[in-house]
């Protein structure tokens, strides 16, 4: 405990001095703003650096006094021969750590330093009478979509924070058979330049750090979740992003609709998938995967012949949802109930990822440090370019004639 002290004896008188001259180095400044109207661009670097230096020694001052002023009330409830013994412990995991000892010699600045403390040290000899709580296994969670339209799209990465990229918007096909030495036809081809801005989605909340350090399973589980909450809002964005302020342009706003290129007696959903599909076909593209809600999924699922026969499923087999060998993709987005969406979601779109979906916590946000508190953001950057819209066609599915 008293290195602990001497420590911060050096960062006080460290403060002090660097203090005295700052303000000198103030004055100088002042008085040379006032001579020429403005700083040299030596004098105005120098005030900068000892500018970092006195915050960062600031700073230091402040959480050594905190975390002795913590120690000290924690150790004050303990047995005497506990006591010491803690305190010296402690005080020697602070004393050695190699982020203090670089931070007190260098005294560099604009750094945040931080000092790992076992949490089994401030634990020695709970008395006999402390019964610990029952803790339970595992952490009960509501279910969870599955999500799948992103792997089904063309993946990429990006540095940047826009997208350029050029579109065909049209083709004229006039090629021909010519004769030897006689002109060429020429063919129409139209293109239209771009932008795809990146776009941010995230979220956070707040925790006590105490939840984290006593339940190890908890974590991950808030891991786990944020990660899902933002690929789900990812998964609506995707399908119907407007493309206003900062949503992305989504795939349905800009498919195609569906027209059947001929009837079907007595035609359903099954039927209308298969029509997308040569829709798709016919503007060059072949399709790659559907769309549907999870209600229209169990119906064509349980779609049965006049014998009472499953004519796609087989409750006995676990197998992969496709349809007319592509793979099906079910989403229980309310807007999507009784409409699908089937293209070619490997040529027509592509995703290109800024920042890929990650997870920080930090102790410094608002009054965190001052509650033990802890905030937990979850966010992920990236750009959907829609390549070609008419690779994607979308429509309402047929009401089975009786």
């Amino acid at each position: 405990m008293s290195d602990v002290n001497e420590v911060l004896k050096k960062v006080s008188a460290a403060l002090e001095d660097a203090t005295s001259k700052f303000n000198i180095k103030a004055e100088e400044a002042l008085k040379e703003a006032k001579a020429s109207g403005q700083l040299s661009a030596d004098t105005k670097a120098a005030v900068d650096k000892m500018a970092l230096e006195f915050n960062a020694l600031t700073a230091a001052e402040k959480t050594l006094k905190a975390a002795l002023g913590d120690l000290e009330q924690h150790v004050a409830q303990m047995p005497l021969a506990n006591a010491v013994r803690v305190a010296e412990t402690v005080g020697q995991q602070v004393i050695s750590a190699e982020a203090l000892k670089g931070f007190v010699s260098a005294l560099a600045g604009n750094q945040r330093i931080s000092i790992p403390v076992k949490a089994a040290l401030l634990s020695v000899d709970v008395p006999g009478q402390i019964v610990a709580p029952h803790r339970l296994p595992g952490i009960d969670v509501p279910p969870k979509q599955r999500l799948f339209i992103r792997d089904l799209i063309a993946p990429g990465q990006t540095t940047s924070s826009t997208i350029y990229w050029v579109q065909q918007t049209g083709f004229t096909n006039n090629a021909k058979v010519v004769a030897e030495g006689t002109t060429k036809p020429y063919s129409d081809i139209e293109f239209g330049e771009k932008i795809t801005p990146v776009r941010t989605i995230a979220h956070m909340f707040k925790a006590a750090k105490q939840i984290l350090d006593d339940f190890a399973q908890l974590q991950s589980t808030i891991d786990t979740e944020l990660r899902f909450g933002l690929k789900y809002v990812e998964e609506q964005e995707i399908l119907f992003g407007d493309g206003t302020g900062v949503h992305l342009e989504g795939i349905m706003p800009q498919a195609s609709v569906f027209a059947a290129q001929f009837e079907v007696s007595k035609q359903n959903g099954i039927d209308d998938l298969r029509l997308a599909m040569l829709q798709a076909q016919l503007a060059r593209f072949s399709a790659s995967g559907h769309v549907l809600h999870f209600t229209d999924w169990a119906k064509i699922e349980l779609t049965k012949d006049t014998l009472g026969r499953y004519i796609l499923a087989n409750p006995s087999a676990l197998t992969s949802p496709t349809l007319w060998g592509l793979p099906v993709v079910a989403t229980e987005a309310p807007a999507f109930l009784g409409k699908f969406l089937t293209g070619a979601f490997n040529a027509g779109a592509q995703i290109f990822d800024r920042e890929e979906a990650n997870v920080v916590i930090s102790t410094e946000n608002a009054d965190d440090f001052e509650k033990n508190m802890i905030s937990i953001r979850c966010e992920e950057r990236l750009a959907l370019a829609v390549y070609r819209p008419e690779a994607f066609i979308t429509g309402a599915f047929t009401v089975p004639t009786p």
